[in-house]
């Protein structure tokens, strides 16, 4: 007994050792990789623990050294390989292990697999559907707001957000029929109620014609847009409202990309440069040097036109915000109730 626990020390210090010098090479496909492992002599007896993510080798053979290479052919939809989105970016990620031992033990060795596309034109996130989150059309226009998973792959399954992390925020404008529309958060606030009363006690968010002030108090921010009708905003958990419901109230506005003045913008802190600057075109940052003071209309009668764009005032919840220190916050749980 005592001699196999040995041996299966050794195999995998043999391994760790000779995996460094292995020779992985990797081929991208459009919508599938190729990669090809090749292994010592010493571990071609343990080639069935090698994986692709989920996936074992789709192919393996023995080479006239000794050694052994093992294939991996599949598409981007086995595996479970992770589709992410960063910028202008479409990302496929997964990783190569060898696990001596089953799950939950770890793998002995990984090895990171990325493929990386320009992403496609007019490329919307798949959970862009009626039944996400928060639906309702105006004026033609249909809006939509919800919570993501930490992934920002789809819709959160849970509501239950530890204090400190991160709610990704999403909220998008199918356009139809429509030109080309920017959605803006022109205001959003929290409060413990889901209708937004007069005497409501809030909690500021994105202030000030569309000025991330939670980007000023901690780590908050707006990510990249795939697509200028939607809008990401990553919001780092707050102690307003803390092991209480919390409601995200906002006001969305579709508006046109071509007219973007101090009231219509959308504006985050830059601690790095200690300054504010446009999400769109950072070129135009002056528009955001109000956000400090009061940002007005440039409109002589002190509004646009409604012809510009739609607005509409929106609410995201309940949300429930726990601190993972506090032995109550163990007991509650939940899933998305998202209205």
């Amino acid at each position: 007994m005592v001699s196999h626990l040995y041996l299966g020390v050794i195999i995998v210090a043999v391994f760790a050792t000779t995996v460094a010098d292995a020779g992985i090479n990797v081929v991208c496909g459009k919508d599938s990789v190729r990669i090809t492992w090749r292994i010592s002599p010493e571990l071609v007896p343990h080639a069935a623990r090698l994986f692709l993510g989920s996936c074992m080798a789709s192919q393996f053979n023995v080479l006239p050294t000794g050694e052994g290479e093992a294939r991996f052919n599949y598409k981007f939809g086995e595996c479970k390989f992770k589709k992410m989105m960063k910028g202008k970016k479409l990302l496929y990620q997964n990783e190569l292990t060898y696990r001596p031992q089953a799950k939950p033990k770890p793998p002995a060795f990984k090895y990171p697999i990325e493929c990386t596309f320009k992403r496609p034109e007019g490329w919307v996130p798949p959970f862009l559907n009626p039944g996400s989150g928060v639906s309702e059309g105006r004026g033609g226009l249909v809006f939509h707001m919800a919570l993501l998973d930490e992934e920002l792959s789809g819709v959160a399954t849970t509501n239950v957000i530890p204090l400190g992390s991160f709610m990704p925020i999403w909220a998008a404008v199918e356009q139809k029929s429509h030109q080309p529309l920017l959605l803006l958060m022109e205001e959003c606030v929290a409060t413990t109620t889901p209708e937004l009363l007069p005497g409501s006690q809030i909690y500021p968010i994105i202030t000030n014609k569309g000025c991330l002030a939670e980007s000023v108090n901690g780590n908050s921010r707006f990510l990249p847009r795939y697509h200028s009708s939607a809008i990401t905003l990553y919001l780092q958990s707050f102690k307003f409202g803390l092991g209480e419901e919390v409601y995200i109230h906002c006001k969305l506005v579709a508006w046109d990309p071509q007219i973007l003045d101090e009231s219509k913008k959308t504006c985050q802190y830059s601690k790095e440069d200690m300054r504010w600057e446009l999400l769109d075109d950072p070129s135009r940052s002056a528009v955001c040097s109000c956000c400090d003071s009061t940002c007005r209309s440039r409109s002589r009668r002190g509004i646009q036109s409604e012809s510009h764009g739609f607005s509409y005032n929106t609410v995201l919840g309940p949300l429930i915000i726990v601190d993972p220190s506090d032995p109550a916050a163990n007991k509650v749980s939940g899933k998305a109730a998202l209205s």
